[in-house]
């Protein structure tokens, strides 16, 4: 299990790094760089054209502003790509997903929230787990453990609520 996470600036670590601590932990390989759509155009048409060949199953491409970076991936790519945009305007955003939402027929690229790199990672591992049983297997505990989670909190705001 090998996946690409590609930045279009390093400043976008900051928000991909939750994606990135994700896949880890759920015992994916991962490799981050920076390869930038605009300015090193080369660069990234020639990493997509090769990621099936690398290894990778997957890509995850994170841009802000006009965020063509996950577009080009795919446009060069058979592989799924999943697009990240970063909040980085006056725009807060909506530029990079309207740009990463609105691919053209034939070239798609499953697209999560502003600044949304956790649910990347973990529709990467659902899409990954289609292979790998295992990882099945721990996304299930993952949900389950969220769910008890969430009702743990629901029990503890009963309780302070009927002590009032």
């Amino acid at each position: 299990m090998k996946v690409a996470i590609i930045m279009g600036s390093d400043s976008d670590f900051q928000v991909v790094e939750k994606g990135y601590n994700i896949l880890k932990d759920f015992g994916v390989e991962v490799d981050v760089r920076v390869i930038s759509a605009h300015r090193t155009p080369d660069e990234a048409i020639n990493f997509a054209k090769n990621a099936e060949q690398n290894g990778y199953e997957l890509l995850i491409g994170a841009a802000g502003k006009a965020a063509h970076l996950p577009g080009v991936l795919a446009g060069c790519t058979p592989l799924p790509v999943i697009g990240v945009p970063i909040r980085s305007t006056e725009l807060d955003g909506l530029d990079a997903l309207l740009a990463i939402v609105q691919m053209p027929p034939g070239v798609p690229v499953a697209t999560v929230a502003i600044n949304g790199a956790d649910n990347a990672a973990l529709l990467a591992v659902q899409i990954l787990s289609i292979k790998y049983e295992d990882l099945r297997m721990k996304f299930k505990e993952y949900k389950k453990q969220m769910a008890e989670k969430v009702i743990e909190k629901d029990k503890k705001l009963s309780e302070k609520l009927a002590n009032n």
